[in-house]
């Protein structure tokens, strides 16, 4: 089973803080980059894995989904997502993505958002996706990027004009890798760039779109705390095909 640290109190309290968390889709910086690469949602049937407080699946039925099934293994996250959802078309479960068994042929879209590197076993979810999708749904996600650092890293240095550095630690090592994000003890799960695009090729999907992210100039003019992203890629965007 993957840890369940949001259903932690210090970590979910410290979540809830975090701008995306208070915003929704206004506050996560990469949401334009996102939504540039979906598709036509019109009558689309959409799961969202690691849907948190149901902030994409809430959209995706504005957008004019027929139905979002939104799955998370956090109660907490599960709890207010519901609390916050009108409607019939979204309907939220509690699914621990390790162990994730979805409907053959079921859906035209598979989206995540920040969720799979939590996940150990990312080969077996990526086959459930491909199987579950209908031919040509599409598969959208982001993951942080395996390069990126927590500012918190023990392995920040200084340059010689005083500025902070983002080493590269050990980035050819995949594995578990716990740090310390908003509490102790966080599990993640590194994987290179190569072996997560790899991952979908060989399970069947075509690769649509890459990107390591950065904010646009007009991001930057508006909240100048994103400079910090252009050192080093946060966030990486796939976009693939069935």
């Amino acid at each position: 089973m993957a840890q369940n640290i949001y259903d932690t109190p210090d970590f979910f309290t410290a979540y809830s803080q975090l701008r995306r968390s208070v915003h929704g889709l206004d506050g996560a910086p990469e949401w334009p980059a996102i939504r540039a690469v979906l598709p036509p949602l019109r009558a689309a049937r959409v799961v969202d894995l690691g849907c948190g407080f149901g902030w994409f699946a809430r959209w995706a039925a504005a957008a004019g989904a027929a139905s979002v099934l939104g799955l998370d293994l956090s109660d907490n996250m599960l709890a207010r997502a519901r609390q916050e959802t009108a409607g019939t078309a979204v309907r939220y479960a509690k699914a621990d993505l390790e162990h994730l068994d979805l409907p053959a042929s079921s859906f035209d879209l598979a989206y995540s958002s920040l969720t799979f590197h939590y996940v150990e076993d990312f080969g077996r979810l990526v086959r459930t996706v491909f199987q579950a999708l209908r031919t040509d749904g599409h598969f959208v996600f982001t993951i942080e990027h395996p390069i990126y650092m927590a500012p918190t890293h023990p392995g920040w240095r200084l340059d010689e004009a005083g500025r902070r550095t983002w080493p590269v630690d050990r980035y050819a090592i995949e594995g578990v890798r716990t740090t310390d994000w908003l509490a102790k003890g966080v599990v993640k799960h590194h994987r290179t760039i190569g072996t997560t695009l790899n991952t979908l090729i060989g399970a069947g999907f075509t690769i649509r779109h890459v990107e390591e992210w950065r904010p646009t100039d007009e991001q930057l003019a508006a909240l100048p705390a994103l400079k910090e992203e252009l050192e080093r890629p946060m966030i990486l965007l796939v976009s693939c095909r069935r």
